[in-house]
């Protein structure tokens, strides 16, 4: 009989197929795994950060082996409502709001003592069509957003506040609360830092970031209120715009708290730890703090020893540069397990992008998590 090994770690697979009238016997290599014992929550508050947290959403708290995990608030301190926190989850007619699926969600984070950021206020994308095709005048799509931004931020008040597109953010309140919005607006610029195309601007211009802003600071005037982007992690036109955004809105007393940097990387293209350092501290110069909402580290499919080793690397990297921050307060994956991620619905034959596999197997991306703390 022929063996051929190809790892010490193996799984053996009898192959119907033989050799000099032999079976072979074929071991393969298992994926690597994390070796690490820390609890990233605990790790973090311990290197004085406020929170590792986790988004999550409603369909996926059905599986108990997943809510097992994501209950241990010493794995994660903070859990952001993915979905439904969303225009379209919270007020799908106008002037009709329900609140079942985000009451789940800060319900579950109240039981499990662990903060709670929203998500999100203000954004273009997951808009009922009432509000994408209203065709609104000027006076009425600032009362729609002043609507609500004011109910959403107002039922959570104290609780949670954090959202992506101009949405309020957290006030450090005892745990389990926290009143976060990640993004009280989410993504207002294209990649070379113009305004992006939507109804918002389209019908008020710059103006509707203030009165989200505004509406919201007058619902929970103890939110923190962040606006949330990606492609703003390191140095370029769409992270200088949203400076001169955060400079504009301060000279013109508009509340602005923190800046939200969502941070969804591909494997081997991650901005280098200190490009980050250097572009989280030009917004803390400007009086923002800095929170990292949305990481993940996404890579073409299969995976390979080779390209987790490297989505380790860059975890480490993003989480370096943070811990080298003060004011960035804490750092979000979006979703910790493959099995729930977004990437394979959104970018085809990529994957493999959380610190968890699909079987809730840590990776050695969460080992490059501890090392970054």
């Amino acid at each position: 009989m022929f063996k051929l090994s190809v790892s010490a770690a193996v799984l053996a697979l009898l192959l119907p197929t033989f050799a000099f009238g032999e079976p072979i016997l074929i071991e393969r290599a298992s994926a690597p795994q994390s070796t690490s014992t820390a609890k990233l929550h605990t790790l973090a508050k311990s290197k004085g950060k406020l929170y590792f947290g986790t988004a999550t959403d409603n369909p996926e708290l059905t599986t108990t082996a997943y809510t097992a995990i994501l209950d241990d608030n010493t794995m994660f301190g903070q859990i952001t409502a993915a979905n439904s926190m969303k225009w379209d989850a919270t007020e799908p007619s106008q002037g009709q709001f329900t609140f079942s699926g985000a009451d789940q969600i800060a319900n579950l984070a109240k039981a499990n003592g662990q903060l709670l950021r929203g998500h999100n206020c203000v954004w273009h994308n997951q808009l009922p069509s009432w509000v994408s095709n209203g065709k609104f005048t000027a006076a009425q799509l600032t009362s729609v957003i002043q609507v609500h931004c004011g109910t959403l931020v107002g039922r959570y008040k104290g609780q949670t506040c954090t959202l992506s597109y101009f949405c309020p953010q957290h006030s450090y309140l005892p745990a389990p609360y926290d009143s976060q919005m990640p993004g009280m607006s989410s993504t207002p610029f294209n990649d070379d830092g113009t305004f992006g195309t939507n109804v918002f601007f389209t019908t008020l211009g710059t103006s509707y970031i203030s009165i989200a802003l505004n509406a919201a600071r007058q619902a929970d005037p103890n939110a923190k209120l962040y606006i949330n982007e990606f492609n703003i992690e390191s140095p370029g036109a769409k992270s200088t715009a949203m400076q001169n955004l955060v400079k504009s809105l301060k000279q013109s007393n508009v509340p602005i708290d923190g800046i939200g940097l969502q941070s969804h990387f591909i494997v081997g293209e991650t901005p280098s730890m200190s490009s980050q350092v250097q572009n989280m501290n030009a917004f803390t110069a400007l009086g923002v703090e800095v929170a990292i909402t949305e990481l993940d580290v996404r890579m073409t499919l299969p995976s390979t020893p080779a390209l987790l080793a490297q989505q380790k690397a860059d975890y480490t990297s993003t989480i370096s540069a943070c811990q080298a921050v003060q004011k960035c307060v804490g750092v979000t994956v979006w979703d910790w397990t493959d099995k729930f991620s977004w990437v394979p619905g959104a970018f085809a034959g990529e994957g493999a992008a959380c610190p968890w596999d699909e079987n809730f197997v840590r990776k050695p991306a969460y080992d490059g998590i501890a090392i970054g703390f």
